[in-house]
């Protein structure tokens, strides 16, 4: 992914939330925002294959931080929470929680991921992403659905 796209792209998509009837919100906006930065950040890390799915993580974790609760949590927090979301999409056993944990301030969260099941012909899982940020959880539920090259997309 590269910079100049990837700042059109946020252009664009913030462009036509400004279409809305009440223009764009803070969480449209974080989110847009979050997904580009995480996967410009997740493009980063890895080479080849791990390189795509970091990004696609990256994009992910990106939008559900940037949206919800990304205010409150640092880099190292990110990207902690980014590689425990692949992990629980990519090997997670259904309802089991996959667990991340930042030993510099304490905040740590949960990812549990559902069964996998087939829509429009992708693999897709729903999960529950929960952070917990001076004790008190804050949840967020989302659908990702695997694309042809194998990277994550977060549809919901």
């Amino acid at each position: 992914m590269r910079t100049p796209r990837a700042l059109a792209i946020l252009s664009l998509s913030l462009l036509l939330a400004a279409c809305g009837p009440n223009g764009p919100n803070k969480a449209d906006t974080g989110l847009v925002g979050g997904a580009v930065v995480g996967g410009l950040i997740g493009n980063t890390v890895g080479k080849g294959t791990g390189n795509v799915l970091a990004t696609a993580a990256g994009a992910v974790v990106g939008g559900i931080i940037g949206s919800e609760i990304g205010r409150s949590l640092d880099q190292q927090d990110r990207y902690l929470a980014q590689q425990a979301e692949l992990t629980a999409l990519e090997r997670g056993e259904s309802g089991r929680t996959q667990v991340w944990r930042n030993p510099d301030n304490g905040r740590y969260g949960e990812i549990v991921p559902s069964r996998p099941y087939r829509r429009a012909e992708r693999d897709c899982r729903d999960y529950t992403h929960k952070i917990f940020i001076d004790g008190r959880p804050q949840a967020m539920r989302g659908t990702a659905c695997r694309n042809p090259d194998g990277t994550w997309t977060n549809i919901s």
